[in-house]
């Protein structure tokens, strides 16, 4: 095993999980430790719900993400999301529409093949995909999910050489799961600038990849069902001291699915989206109590 681990070493890579939980120093750009995303927002309906209900409970949230893809929003509910974005100071980040589980192929659906529910499917997907971004940036996007590392790869050459806005953010899916500090590297080296982490990884996994990686990483704090559903309130204040800069995600377990969403869930749409502000801010009380010195954005 030794030479194993002196091979991690000289790439540059942790070698070996990190059990001693140390204290990251690194920051947003604004010297924060923290922010709050709230996932699954499908549509200023919703984004509207989430900006109320984080007035009405004092919390700041700083991004909100959607998961049906910009390919089923109209271009006025597009533009809406962004203007809300810009009013707030609430990053907005819509995710790519094509994607292989939504798609005519079987793999995906199989017992075996949920890896493939998320890549984009040829060629013709990987236009479809980008149609998407370019779409999405002349509305004013500038913050896209993506879950195919060939899409990641396009998306990154095509901002490094100005064909795409210089200021987007690009945003690693958790359905490309990003589960030690080599795959945090190579998604790095792409271009991204933040990183959605598998929901079941321990602190010291997760102390691992931060020593890797300077881009923030996205946390969630309580997973959807169809994720596996953790519940992990009281491992905030380590995942901040661990894992900054951090995105602490809250949605809501035991809620039906949303994508792809529309108006016949715009209800459930809604009511989700107050729910996981109100999640957030449980989780921000325990934040305060057992680690208050805790920097969040803008203090």
């Amino acid at each position: 095993m030794e030479k194993a681990r002196r091979s991690l070493s000289a790439l540059g890579l942790p070698d070996r999980d990190l059990g001693e939980l140390p204290d990251s120093d690194k920051r947003f750009p604004d010297g924060a430790q923290y922010r709050v995303e709230i996932p699954s927002v499908e549509g200023p309906g919703p984004f509207q719900a989430v900006l109320e209900e984080a007035e009405r409970y004092e919390i700041r949230v700083h991004r909100i993400s959607q998961g049906s893809g910009m390919m089923l929003l109209t271009d006025a509910e597009i533009r809406r999301m962004v203007s809300l974005g810009h009013e707030r100071g609430v990053e907005v980040c819509l995710f790519v529409g094509p994607r292989g589980g939504w798609d005519i192929g079987i793999q995906a659906t199989s017992a075996a093949g949920g890896g493939a529910a998320a890549v984009l499917r040829g060629a013709d997907q990987l236009a479809y995909g980008l149609e998407d971004v370019i779409r999405g940036c002349e509305l004013g996007v500038r913050s896209v999910l993506v879950a195919d590392i060939g899409q990641l790869w396009i998306i990154g050459r095509l901002r490094r050489s100005g064909d795409l806005p210089p200021d987007l953010e690009i945003k690693a899916s958790i359905s490309m799961p990003t589960a030690n500090p080599a795959a945090a590297r190579v998604l790095e080296d792409l271009g991204v600038t933040t990183i959605n982490l598998p929901i079941d990884l321990t602190l010291a996994q997760m102390a691992a990849i931060r020593s890797a990686v300077d881009v923030p990483l996205d946390v969630y704090v309580e997973s959807s069902d169809d994720f596996g559903g953790v519940v992990r309130y009281y491992e905030i204040p380590a995942l901040v001291r661990v894992a900054a800069p951090v995105h602490l995600k809250f949605t809501v377990r035991n809620a039906p699915p949303l994508y792809p969403s529309g108006a016949h869930l715009a209800e459930l749409a809604v009511a989700t989206a107050r729910e996981r502000v109100r999640r957030a801010a449980i989780g921000l009380s325990v934040l305060r109590r057992h680690y208050p010195e805790a920097a969040a954005a803008g203090s």
